[in-house]
């Protein structure tokens, strides 16, 4: 079986819905099917700050859970969702205020749907994907190889936000180590969380988030066959949203 492995979403759900068309799926009544049996994997993120955060979570929710045609893993936008429909004190901010205004304009009844639908994909999703077929593992902002096998706390706070020091920018953005440059591994590490204005390989690591939600482009990287599909953004575009690492 084929894998095509998506993106940063961020609530950009017009432009997944070209990039499923892109990718050579048919958009049925309900979810996007390939014809030749392809399986998705959303590579966390799947909302905050774009137009259509809830849209998000009712497709991937019914191509993962209902369907089975899709795997989804969390991401740190993922996380602080959950922890807010859970009650916890978060703030909302970040681009959580987004999903947080569409939540809070729905009727108690459909709010409710809609936690149940998240928090459901939430609780059962992998904190990262091990795809021995595919020689690949898969984890939002990519994984340090000697944490690979290994579900704990450090490796939690790795994947959700990559390799932070501790620090941060003057604009408050988290100092992060380039890890991918120290990865010399045999399997593919395919990750996003960090936008990129192309996707961007180091050794054998690509970063797919290449910024729809920032106005740049929506990217699925396929397997086996090691090849990036992307489409444009509706969203304008933000020049200081890229390049941590270019």
């Amino acid at each position: 079986m084929s894998i095509d492995i998506i993106g940063d979403v961020h609530g950009c759900y017009e432009e997944l819905l070209d990039l499923f068309k892109e990718l050579g799926y048919s958009i049925d009544s309900t979810v996007p099917i390939h014809p030749d049996g392809r399986k998705s994997i959303f590579l966390g993120d799947i909302t905050d700050r774009g137009p259509y955060s809830l849209k998000m979570i009712e497709l991937v929710y019914e191509m993962v859970v209902q369907k089975k045609l899709a795997t989804y893993l969390p991401g740190n936008h993922c996380n602080k969702l959950y922890r807010y429909l859970r009650g916890n004190n978060v703030k909302v901010k970040h681009g959580l205020e987004t999903t947080v205004a569409e939540y809070k304009s729905l009727s108690t009844s459909k709010q409710n749907e809609i936690k149940h639908k998240f928090m459901a994909l939430y609780e059962d999703a992998p904190l990262y994907l091990m795809l021995p077929d595919y020689q690949a593992i898969v984890a939002h902002a990519g994984i340090r190889e000697d944490l690979i096998g290994r579900r704990d706390k450090k490796v939690s706070t790795f994947v959700f936000y990559g390799d932070i020091t501790g620090e941060t920018h003057e604009d408050g953005r988290p100092v992060r180590r380039d890890w991918a440059q120290d990865y010399h591994g045999d399997h593919w590490i395919v990750y996003g969380h960090t936008p990129v204005k192309k996707p961007r390989i180091v050794h054998k690591t690509i970063n797919i988030d290449t910024g729809c939600v920032f106005g740049n482009k929506l990217t699925a990287f396929r397997l086996p066959e090691e090849t990036t599909v992307s489409v444009s953004s509706k969203q304008p575009f933000i020049e200081e949203k890229f390049s941590y690492f270019d």
